[in-house]
């Protein structure tokens, strides 16, 4: 349901989630994940498709797409254009869309977060530009499918839906930026559903990137270890379907779980460094808590956004101890089995969590061995098949480059 401009929003809307989908290196689907993230498996193979011979690191946490992948109401020729970061996002958007219940005749805005969007679609464009300009044949297309629409679009035809595209490149808080603002035009009563998440697939540039830099781990990835050496990158997709609990009541519909709070804020310490205290992941947390009415204390469970590099990892250490003020609260990174996500990092943890309300269990950050000092909270570094006290609430945290901080909780259902 829309609302036109000046009208009234009822700011009492809970906001449900009734359909969820995930892929990740760990497998498509939520059940082949949430195996995965319950049991701590790692992910990670060879990168073949880009040539690492020169690289420092030559793997990632890559997805293995399937011959008989749905794709939706998409004809033969549109399937034949699809790159890595199309299949992800159809992938993840038929899981949560079939799962939701909902049907295309209601217009529906869709929101997602990415950082590279088709870029191996402009890295396409670019070699044939420098090693073929006399060959301009396909060059409008790569062009073309290099815009991150063009992914949103795919997704629109595949199921058939129409509504607003909203795209948020905001680095590695875009897939949480994105259901959070999702969140908030359900929570106001502006729409009765908004389809969210984020995607986000490997490319040569990024990767390349990250290499050079030296952010990548030459080992593995350790979020929250004392001898932690950088990140590991991957790739993956989750998209939620968000609706009123009044909507999904009518409908009878099943529910993973609740949306309490969205958190979000800026830190303008470094374009790439944290403020060494945390200044701006505290301010996230705070305001997804201050927004649900729960207090740090009721709070069970984080999903840190736990990279594995020196100064990310001590300074959200830093917030998460004074946000909660004692040890107890349970934390950990899956990042360790997948590895970065990027754009698609803060939809792929939102899910996470779900899992883990639903599953009552804790996800545990699988490749720690000797925690860091500065980490006294509780992180879980093994499989927990059974919990004592329920876990009712769930937080994520998601930073990114040039200081974009977002927080997401989530209550568990039933």
């Amino acid at each position: 349901m829309l609302f036109r401009s000046g009208e009234q929003f009822d700011s009492r809307h809970r906001v449900v989630v009734t359909g969820a989908g995930i892929v990740t290196s760990l497998g498509q689907g939520w059940e082949s994940n949430a195996a995965g993230f319950r049991h701590g498996r790692t992910a990670f193979s060879p990168i073949e498709h880009f040539d690492t011979s020169r690289h420092r690191v030559k793997s990632a946490g890559l997805v293995t797409f399937s011959g008989t992948s749905d794709t939706g109401s998409l004809s033969r020729s549109q399937r034949r254009r699809l790159d890595r970061a199309s299949k992800l996002l159809l992938a993840a958007g038929l899981e949560a869309w079939n799962a939701s219940g909902w049907h295309p005749n209601q217009v529906t805005p869709l929101i997602l977060g990415t950082t590279s969007g088709g870029m191996n679609f402009g890295e396409a464009f670019y070699r044939t530009a420098l090693n073929h300009s006399s060959r301009k044949k396909l060059q409008a297309t790569r062009v073309s499918n290099y815009l991150p629409q063009t992914q949103a679009s795919d997704l629109l035809q595949a199921i058939g839906f129409k509504g607003p595209v909203t795209i948020i490149s905001n680095a590695c808080a875009a897939g949480a930026n994105a259901i959070g603002h999702a969140f908030e035009l359900v929570q106001s009563g502006r729409n009765e559903r908004v389809f969210a998440g984020g995607y986000d697939a490997i490319s040569e540039m990024v990767f390349t990137g990250f290499d050079t830099l030296k952010a990548l781990s030459p080992t593995c990835c350790r979020p929250f270890d004392a001898n932690r050496d950088g990140l590991s990158l991957g790739e993956g997709a989750a998209m939620l379907t968000l609706e009123t609990l009044q909507s999904a009541r009518q409908r009878e519909a099943k529910i993973f779980g609740e949306i309490l709070g969205y958190g979000a804020s800026t830190d303008s310490h470094h374009l790439t460094q944290p403020h060494p205290q945390g200044n701006a992941a505290l301010l996230s947390m705070e305001a997804a808590c201050a927004k649900a009415g729960v207090t740090p204390r009721q709070v069970g469970y984080i999903n840190a956004h736990g990279t594995g590099t020196p100064l990310n990892d001590s300074a959200e250490a830093t917030a998460i101890n004074r946000w909660r003020g004692d040890s107890k609260v349970r934390v950990s990174s899956t990042k360790a089995g997948i590895g970065h996500l990027l754009g698609a990092a803060g939809a792929v943890e939102a899910v996470v969590c779900l899992m883990a309300l639903t599953g009552q269990w804790y996800p545990p950050t699988s490749t720690l061995i000797s925690p860091d000092p500065a980490a006294t909270f509780d992180i879980v570094s093994g499989p927990s098949d059974a919990i004592k006290e329920p876990l009712e609430h769930a937080l994520t945290n998601s930073f990114g480059f040039g200081g974009a901080n977002a927080s997401l909780l989530f209550r568990r259902w039933g």
